[in-house]
């Protein structure tokens, strides 16, 4: 793999990252797990078991109760391991609140922001860069 297929690699992966938390905070869910592969695994960084498969992580979105919401993803390193496999850390820090009436912009919940990250193992295939795995982890208590 030459230089130029490396920094090919680490750009799609990184816009799959951010794709990933646009998509999350539009609370499109769809598209959200649309992005895992079939037999994906999932850990959310607020903790609890481990979500395995795409229909199951689409379930646990949908369960979800509505609020609104902001990532903001930093510091995000893609290890490129071969054409078809890699790795990425990143750093999110969250917004949350309720959500708001109208065009009332919503109240910041007191235990926000949170700030934690991901460890990605992200795979090429015919539908392009997905996560096969996405786990997080939170840097602070609530």
């Amino acid at each position: 793999m030459n230089h130029d297929e490396r920094r090919a690699i680490e750009a799609d992966c990184t816009r799959l990252i951010n794709h990933y938390v646009n998509l999350n905070d539009a609370q499109d869910w769809e598209g959200c797990a649309a992005l895992y592969t079939e037999d994906a695994v999932f850990r959310r960084p607020s903790g609890g078991d481990p979500v395995h498969g795409r229909e199951a992580i689409l379930a646990s979105f949908r369960a979800r109760p509505a609020r609104a919401q902001r990532h903001v993803i930093a510091n995000v390193v893609v290890d490129v391991e071969g054409p078809a496999t890699a790795r990425a850390f990143s750093v999110i820090v969250l917004y949350m609140g309720q959500p708001a009436e109208g065009d009332e912009l919503p109240v910041q919940d007191a235990n926000s922001p949170l700030i934690g990250w991901f460890r990605d193992r992200i795979v090429l295939t015919p539908h392009g860069w997905r996560f096969a795995e996405r786990t997080g982890g939170l840097d602070f208590r609530p």
